[in-house]
């Protein structure tokens, strides 16, 4: 068959990325009760339906990919999606994407997003652990004062949205899977204010349009343009576009009353009860396990939320060290854990640190790091062999793992599980709702 082919396919099972599969059987001996077929990766379905396809990659041996024209026997789990372009009526390539899973009951999504992690770490990491997964937690002022709480249909919760400028001037998401601008007039996954800001926007230079919404309310827009192509050979490559000063301004988030200061062009978590669901994880991870004469790391650390939460179970002289690549990232850091007199926020690629810290720690540095935790919450490439296998030659008493990709988790858990840690389960939280990402929390200790 070649791309273009319309084939019905049964959806069977849900995949990492956000897509489904099924198996289209080549012949007899390749049935799939004989555990044969060729695998077939598609969108906008659900495990249990029938779906028409067509075709969009054949060029792999043993999978192909398709998009979903028609469903023809819908799942019970099938909604309305929620972001009516997205829906499985209109035209593949006319699709906004960043809303995969919207489609999905919500309570069926959680499920779908277990199922995920579990085949991952059992697939990738050898190791069969107990998953749960919950909603994101209610945001409390210093008091314990309930100030906002996820939404029954899991809607209005992106603080942080990025849009595409074309080169026609179109504003909008990409098409999934594309690089195609798609004008829409909705964004239900974005807080009001910033569907309101973001609606508003029309033309300006190719580039990338990011919207940021802060504790203070107000909505700010940050361009950042498109590099211009090169100009023939030139040395050092294309010329690089200055960031634009928005991207600067020191703006303030807040986390149980705590003021943590951040750019606004900067990381910090995308959905409005993110930052507070993973300090509670943290801490509840965390909780009674640390010393407060212990040495601590805070590991791809970014503005010191997780560190914040390390000394906070620690107390007003807790040892810890926060670090992070990004040096204005740092700098806030410094500020954000200045109430801590043991902690120090430092500029440096995770590896080369650990390299350093490994090659001139004293006997006594070494006792205390060995007492204490280490909270890694890397990018989604997770932290990767050299790195786990430089903690493990320190020998903390804990690790707790923040992941946002299951795959990478499941890696590096192995990894972990070669130098005598495991975890005992791992708790995903669901802080990308209609959507295929889920964050998930692992708790390492030493075997025996």
């Amino acid at each position: 068959m070649d791309a273009g082919d319309l084939i019905d396919l049964d959806v069977t099972a849900v995949a990492h990325g956000g897509v489904f599969v099924g198996r289209l059987p080549d012949t007899a001996a390749d049935a799939p009760e004989h555990g044969g077929g060729r695998v077939v990766f598609v969108p906008d379905a659900i495990p249990g339906e029938r779906v028409r396809v067509r075709l969009t990659d054949t060029s792999k041996p043993s999978f192909w990919r398709g998009d979903v024209l028609e469903v023809l026997a819908a799942s019970p789990h099938r909604r309305p999606h929620v972001w009516r372009p997205a829906d499985v009526d209109t035209p593949p390539e006319l699709r906004p994407g960043g809303a995969d899973f919207g489609h999905i009951d919500l309570d069926h999504q959680r499920t779908l997003k277990t199922e995920v992690i579990r085949d991952a770490l059992q697939r990738i990491g050898g190791v069969e652990l107990p998953v749960t997964i919950e909603a994101a937690h209610p945001a409390r002022d210093a008091d314990g004062t309930v100030l906002a709480e996820e939404s029954a249909d899991g809607l209005g919760w992106r603080t942080r949205v990025s849009l595409h400028v074309d080169a026609e001037g179109r504003v909008g998401p990409y098409a999934a899977r594309s690089h195609r601008v798609i004008e829409v007039d909705e964004l239900p996954l974005a807080t009001p204010a910033i569907a309101r800001a973001a609606l508003r926007r029309h033309g300006g230079d190719p580039g990338r349009l990011d919207l940021v919404q802060p504790a203070d309310g107000r909505v700010r827009t940050i361009p950042r343009a498109e590099a211009p192509a090169p100009r023939g050979r030139r040395r050092g490559g294309p010329s690089r576009v200055p960031t634009d000063p928005a991207a600067r301004e020191t703006i303030v988030e807040t986390v149980a009353g705590r003021p943590f200061q951040v750019d606004a062009g900067g990381f910090w978590q995308v959905h409005r009860l993110a930052a507070t669901t993973l300090t509670d994880a943290v801490g509840d991870a965390l909780d009674g396990l640390v010393d407060p004469a212990a040495h601590h790391l805070d590991l791809y650390g970014g503005v010191g939320l997780l560190a914040a939460a390390i000394a906070g179970l620690g107390g007003a002289g807790t040892r810890l060290t926060s670090v992070e690549s990004d040096a204005r990232a740092t700098d806030h850091a410094g500020e954000n854990l200045a109430e801590w007199v043991g902690a120090r926020a430092e500029t440096g690629r995770v590896d080369r640190w650990l390299t350093e810290l490994t090659a001139s720690a004293s006997a006594a540095q070494r006792a205390r790091l060995s007492a204490g935790v280490v909270v890694l919450d890397p990018p989604r490439a997770g932290v990767g062999r050299e790195v786990v296998d430089l903690l493990a030659g320190l020998h903390p008493a804990h690790v707790v793992y923040v992941a946002c990709d299951p795959v990478a988790l499941a890696r590096d858990l192995r990894t972990f599980q070669g130098h005598g840690y495991a975890a005992r389960s791992v708790r995903a939280l669901d802080l990308f709702p209609h959507s295929h990402h889920v964050e998930a929390v692992a708790v390492l200790s030493p075997l025996g």
